[in-house]
């Protein structure tokens, strides 16, 4: 392996949409993530120091569905409750998917306007 290359982390992640209004609404009024920047057929959002860009395909071999994003949150359930009131539509209830010594790891998986499926993510301390 070379040491000539070196990742530094995630600059970006593009999210494909069809409805460019609608995703936006979605991703800054429903998920409330901070709106950096408009240009045609792009909208940029900031995630906590992660740029998210949404994009329509350029070519319609580029138009398939993205990777899912694990969104971190404290509380899953109030999260949850919170979206669910914002008519965000889930595949399931929280649950609990791994315990780790004293941590525990809770998801709950939803869809955006495109279909794209995504999940809330909390760490949770186990008490024993």
């Amino acid at each position: 392996m070379s040491s000539e290359l070196q990742m530094k982390g995630i600059g970006q992640i593009s999210i494909r949409v069809h409805d460019m209004e609608a995703a936006t609404r979605f991703y800054q009024e429903t998920l409330g993530l901070t709106l950096l920047f408009r240009v045609p057929n792009m909208t940029f959002f900031d995630c906590n120091g992660i740029r998210i860009l949404l994009g329509t395909a350029e070519d319609p071999k580029f138009d398939h569905p993205s990777s899912v994003f694990y969104f971190n949150v404290d509380n899953i359930d109030s999260a949850y409750e919170t979206l669910v009131n914002r008519n965000v539509q889930f595949l399931g209830k929280p649950h609990k998917v791994a315990e780790m010594g004293q941590t525990a790891t809770w998801m709950a998986f939803f869809h955006d306007p495109d279909q794209n499926v995504h999940a809330l993510m909390s760490e949770v301390t186990v008490s024993k």
